[in-house]
């Protein structure tokens, strides 16, 4: 765990010390980025859109630690909402490192299909043992 954690700093180091420029002026440096690379320069947009979902959840009034199933991804999606910024950062991102229209499809595959257990666990780490 620790060894993947390294290489995946140090793939975002490498590609943000080596290609910010070119990334930033040249849209299509995007696509010339090996899969971890892109890996790399996504996790951070959607680590950010998570822990502000994971923070309008757990400040919503609604919140209780004992929420069903059906409760929680309510108030997910009602927290998505509240972070249309962060998300939207994703999907763009999303879409210029896989084409114009992944972003989208991106957020409601995959990074829905984990999101109500990244959520739950993260409230667990968050919440202080009574």
């Amino acid at each position: 765990m620790i060894l993947e954690s390294v290489f995946g700093l140090s793939v975002v180091l490498n590609v943000s010390l080596n290609s910010q420029t070119s990334l930033k002026t040249d849209p299509a440096a995007w696509h010339q980025l090996s899969a971890p690379q892109r890996q790399a320069a996504l996790l951070p947009l959607v680590q950010r859109a998570t822990d502000c979902i994971v923070q309008k959840f757990m400040a919503d009034p609604r919140y209780r630690t004992d929420m069903r199933a059906d409760e929680i991804n309510d108030l997910i999606v009602d927290s998505i909402s509240g972070c249309g910024r962060a998300v939207r950062a994703m999907i763009d991102a999303h879409d210029r490192l896989y084409g114009v229209g992944s972003g989208e499809a991106f957020l409601l595959g995959p990074y829905l299909d984990v999101l109500p257990s990244a959520v739950v666990k993260q409230v667990k780490v968050k919440t202080p043992a009574r």
